[in-house]
């Protein structure tokens, strides 16, 4: 099979009937009723992230939510403290220099996890400790 740099260069000179192929091929999905020129760059995009490895789990999560419109999680960052009121006591997370999530004097793997704990039940950790939210209508 041709090198990745050769695959990309052979798009530009593909009639549509044969990107729709390729992509059929490549990806197992239904062709997306696009033109030409986008479905050249959905399929350069394809080529790149098999070759290369696609999205981070976080980046798409991300890409998810901005394009739902819905809620805008604020990433944690190192030396922030999070904190939260539960059932009368006061629950301070504290994201290291190295970034890892520590509570309790014990690192832990998630923030949700953390929140499962102090609720006893299944919380996105973002949410209960308020770095997700709504986003406020336009």
């Amino acid at each position: 099979m041709a090198g990745l740099e050769d695959q990309l260069a052979e798009l530009d000179t593909m009639a549509k009937g044969d990107l729709r192929d390729r992509w059929a091929k490549l990806t197992g999905r239904p062709v997306p009723q696009v033109s030409a020129k986008l479905l050249r760059l959905a399929l350069a995009y394809e080529l790149q992230a098999k070759a290369l490895g696609g999205l981070s789990r976080k980046t798409r999560q991300r890409l998810d939510q901005i394009a739902a419109a819905k809620t805008e999680t604020k990433d944690v960052r190192p030396g922030m403290r999070l904190a939260r009121e539960f059932g009368g006591k006061v629950h301070v997370v504290t994201i290291s220099d190295a970034g890892e999530i520590l509570w309790n004097e014990r690192e832990w793997h998630s923030l949700s996890e953390v929140a499962r704990v102090i609720t006893g039940t299944r919380w996105s950790g973002p949410a209960f400790f308020g770095l997700r939210q709504k986003r406020k209508a336009a």
